[in-house]
């Protein structure tokens, strides 16, 4: 599918009069993107490394980037710093990372019982999602785009069972964003950790139960092996990454490079999606016989309540705190509200009247 949408986007610059020769004339940019991941962590590292490869064929070579995985540059969650220093050109994360640097940045990477993978990116490219991601990143001197998503995650991998919300005071768990903040207030001791020292916290002890993302990534971790409750989603329905790219060095590009650079990093987000859909489908068809000690779990309703809960007080007490901030969430709400009507109907209706 990748390489079919290579072929039409190169045919559309052709079109548009960027000739072969007139590419070769111009000036080589060479530049570096630092990624969260590590090198082999699919499909989060395909993204960077498919936007790199279509940037390269579409302009002809005129524009390079070499991907640096986090095993090579050593700082994971240090991206958007290296990006808004310039040591970076382009970054690859994800926005709630950045939540204690600046608070405006948490909600564009997903937040709890909020938008799925489709609502929101209608929300970013047809609901004002968008002007306001590059009106929270102004300030950093960087531009911030949709960089693949994993859709609704689920709910993390636990030592012991939760049957109540006393179960999960003095719990010990990595988890980022606002969910983070929403289990904090229900009394569980929160961090976030790089996605390369995940098992080795959970294997020492130092946490008791983490999120990560879905089951084609976890079991691969081998999160099962300590902690065999896994539970459901609610806290991240549509987890979308991010590129990050240094605006100054986005503004000293040619137009024509500015408008591949936007396509490629736009056309790698959905392949990742989409790529992460079958992965997960194909390890959850396998995951009852390939891993029979894993025992899928869903909060009891008490626990889901109680979550949701905190959840609304805690975004009236953060609206409070930036009027950027409220203005997002207000976009957010108003956008869910009509947008989740269509997909009760078209999604939700469907799925009830014929499973």
């Amino acid at each position: 599918m990748l390489k079919k949408t290579t072929k039409l986007l190169v045919a559309s610059a052709l079109v548009a009069g960027l000739s072969s020769a007139a590419f070769a004339k111009d000036k080589v940019y060479k530049w570096k993107l630092a990624t969260t991941w590590g090198s082999t962590l699919s499909p989060f590292i395909d993204a960077p490394k498919n936007m790199a490869k279509l940037v390269k064929e579409m302009s002809n070579g005129r524009l390079q980037i070499r991907v640096d995985a986090a095993n090579k540059h050593k700082a994971p969650l240090g991206i958007l710093d290296m990006v808004k220093a310039g040591q970076y050109e382009m970054g690859h994360s994800a926005s709630y990372y950045w939540k204690g640097k600046d608070i405006n940045l948490l909600p564009f990477t997903t937040m709890p019982f909020g938008m799925t993978t489709p609502e929101q990116y209608a929300w970013f490219y047809y609901g004002g999602g968008m002007e306001l991601m590059q009106k929270a990143y102004k300030r950093h001197k960087v531009l911030s785009f949709p960089g693949g998503n994993s859709g609704n995650q689920m709910g993390g991998w636990f030592r012991k069972e939760i049957n109540s919300v006393a179960d999960l005071k003095g719990l010990k768990m990595r988890i980022p964003g606002f969910a983070g903040e929403v289990l904090a207030k229900l009394g569980v001791t929160v961090t976030n950790i790089a996605p390369g020292e995940l098992y080795t916290s959970l294997e020492r002890g130092t946490i008791d139960a983490l999120e990560w993302v879905s089951p084609s990534m976890d079991v691969k971790m081998g999160f099962h092996k300590i902690a065999p409750y896994y539970y459901t989603g609610w806290h991240e329905p549509a987890t979308e990454l991010q590129f990050l790219v240094n605006k100054r060095k986005f503004d000293r590009l040619p137009k024509d490079l500015q408008k591949i650079l936007v396509t490629a990093m736009r056309v790698s987000a959905y392949d990742m999606y989409i790529e992460n859909y079958h992965m997960n489908s194909e390890a959850w068809a396998n995951i009852e016989k390939d891993f029979p000690n894993v025992k899928i779990k869903t909060f009891p309703k008490s626990v889901i309540k109680a979550m949701k809960k905190a959840n609304s007080e805690l975004l009236v007490e953060k609206a409070k705190q930036s009027p950027l901030l409220k203005e997002i969430l207000k976009s957010q709400a108003e956008y869910l509200k009509k947008v989740r009507e269509w997909t009760k109907m078209a999604d939700y209706k469907y799925l009830q009247d014929n499973l």
